[in-house]
């Protein structure tokens, strides 16, 4: 009994704690360079449009701990090894890195992984981390979606009409 109130006590402490920096992963599975790129391809997946893009919400770095933190090696092995061949299926098509495509190279190159029977299993973890990511992001959850965290909100005082 006494261990439940102490923890019922602690838990608003411990729960308002959380910053981004005591929430990354101390594992990093991916380099610099490699996190940059996933940005660039969680932003050709879900673009800026008139709201803010995956890039802007950091789906990147929610797509690298999830894998680092829930999913098994093999996944992590296929996360680096198809980031590295995204940049060089790029630099063999277009001449240049994945990152310093145009909108329509760049889909292209997607459209050509998801398609392609050694990298489908890539393709489709990132896809669906960066969806999951951007619609689970606050900004998708407040402003588009229009989460409540507490659902049927108690309105006290609101004007009622005489019945006629």
């Amino acid at each position: 009994m006494a261990g439940a109130v102490g923890g019922l006590i602690s838990l608003p402490a411990w729960a308002n704690g959380w910053t981004v920096e005591s929430t990354r992963t101390a594992q990093q599975i991916i380099s610099r360079g490699q996190m940059d790129l996933l940005a660039e391809m969680a932003e050709t997946i879900i673009p800026a449009t008139d709201t803010p893009g995956a890039k802007a919400l950091n789906v990147h770095q929610f797509i690298q701990k999830m894998v680092a933190d829930c999913y098994d090696q093999k996944a992590q092995d296929s996360l680096r090894s198809g980031l590295e061949s995204l940049d060089g299926f790029a630099r063999k098509a277009y001449s240049k890195p994945f990152r310093e495509g145009d909108v329509a190279q760049r889909t292209s190159l997607l459209t050509q992984l998801s398609q392609d029977s050694a990298q489908k299993d890539f393709y489709g973890l990132v896809k669906g981390l960066t969806i999951r990511g951007y619609m689970t992001s606050e900004y998708v959850m407040t402003n588009l979606t229009h989460y409540q965290f507490i659902p049927g909100h108690y309105h006290g005082c609101v004007p009622v009409s005489q019945p006629k």
